[in-house]
């Protein structure tokens, strides 16, 4: 009996995820295809809000040189942009290269302001403090390593000035900027890919449904303020505010053009230390809005927390259940050559179909699905659709994917845990840069 309610529960659990996966995949197709057919232009906006750009940046000598000098040479007025440039509690010269981009002669009578902080709160307590000061119609975020392409704010901006009262906020994409470095770099550029050219744009263009990414999006000023800000006690503070905005009825709008390319980790250990972290962010955030599923609010949030819970429940349960269910049975098929009579654990019943044969098949189409994600997004990408992402995707899902898995499992046991012993799990640790 345990047996058959494991092996159903497995099923179920594979069932949701992959249908939840086809339905963004069916409407990010839909969308791509409507898209093949236009010419992106730049067109002169309606008007030219003020917006603040903020930058938070901890140690960040190594990278925020370019990502200064890419926002000073953006394609806005630059009578319209507030820079705030933030060395939060650095112990690098990440100040003194901020004041050395920002002294250059052509960058002479910008609205600049550098910032040597040493508050608390990390990259939260600098959005606040830069929220209260800020003059800004617009807050415009960028992370220390991520440049912005020329046009990437002109997109943001164009966007939210379609429907200022409800695209409160707007969120670009992100590129891997040094995705070519290693097998693993290989990986997370596959990976970001998919999750913005698939899922945000599924997500988007079928239920109008936004998430911020952490950075290359912008938020109205007033609106932000009006919802306290940001949570100073949240490890993805990001996902924390996409939330509270949708719970709030109004819209964070994706800009699919404006682009910004970012530096990923390029070690394991790197690697592991910011999926935990954002793992364990996701958790707390899904957790605590996990009530709303139950409560009157907003139907968009009760999808996004239902997709949550599918991406980081559904889909860890059907792995983890799966690979249990498959490896005992594949044991014991080894098994019987030396103890003849030896029973699969896991079959139904009397007609003894081995559910191995079920699980293999579903287990097909996931990697099929997972493919399948992968070569469309590739497809939206000027010289990615090539022979070799192929196989790196499929490289990529008996060794990237399944790090998945093991972060998800301990990021989970962390939170549990931390609510059991009362500790701070806020608490992380930043990623080492390299030179590009």
């Amino acid at each position: 009996m345990t047996s058959e309610i494991l092996m159903i529960t497995t099923l179920i659990a594979i069932w949701i995820s992959l249908f939840m996966a086809l339905v963004v995949v069916c409407s990010a197709t839909h969308f791509w295809l409507k898209q093949s057919k236009k010419v992106t232009e730049i067109k002169p906006l309606k008007r030219y809000p003020k917006v603040t750009i903020i930058v938070p940046a901890h140690n960040e000598d190594v990278v925020i040189k370019p990502t200064v000098e890419a926002i000073l040479n953006l394609n806005y007025p630059a009578d319209k942009i507030e820079l705030l440039l933030y060395a939060d509690n650095c112990e690098d010269n990440t100040y003194q290269v901020m004041q050395e981009v920002v002294g250059q002669p052509q960058y002479q009578g910008r609205d600049v302001t550098v910032i040597n902080r040493h508050g608390t709160g990390s990259k939260a307590g600098v959005l606040n403090e830069a929220m209260a000061r800020a003059k800004g119609e617009y807050l415009c975020i960028y992370d220390a390593d991520a440049m912005p392409e020329e046009n990437a704010l002109h997109f943001l901006v164009e966007k939210a000035l379609e429907n200022p009262e409800r695209h409160v906020a707007v969120f670009g994409r992100n590129k891997t900027r040094n995705a070519k470095q290693n097998f693993l770099t290989k990986c997370i550029n596959q990976e970001i890919v998919v999750t913005q050219r698939i899922q945000h744009v599924g997500l988007w263009h079928l239920f109008k449904i936004g998430r911020i990414p952490g950075t290359n999006f912008i938020i109205q000023t007033k609106f932000v303020k009006s919802i306290g800000g940001w949570s100073k006690g949240a490890l993805t503070e990001d996902t924390d505010i996409s939330f509270k905005i949708m719970q709030s009825g109004k819209l964070i709008a994706l800009a699919f053009n404006s682009e910004a390319f970012q530096q990923e980790p390029e070690t394991l250990k790197a690697y592991m230390m910011q999926r935990k972290r954002w793992a364990k962010g996701n958790y707390q955030v899904v957790i605590s809005n996990f009530k709303h599923l139950f409560d009157n609010s907003n139907w968009r949030v009760k999808l996004e927390t239902f997709y949550y819970a599918c991406t980081f429940f559904a889909f860890n349960l059907a792995i983890i259940l799966s690979d249990f269910v498959f490896l005992s049975n594949i044991v014991c098929m080894g098994l019987e050559a030396f103890m003849p009579g030896i029973q699969l654990p896991f079959t139904f019943g009397e007609r003894n179909i081995y559910l191995v044969q079920i699980l293999l098949f579903n287990w097909l189409l996931m990697i099929l699905l997972y493919l399948i994600q992968v070569n469309i997004a590739m497809s939206t990408q000027m010289g990615q659709a090539t022979a070799q992402q192929v196989w790196i995707a499929l490289a990529g899902y008996f060794t990237y994917s399944q790090l998945f898995i093991i972060i998800s499992v301990d990021a989970l046991s962390s939170v549990i845990l931390d609510k059991i012993l009362r500790r701070d799990g806020t608490k992380w640790v930043k990623m080492k840069r390299f030179n590009d």
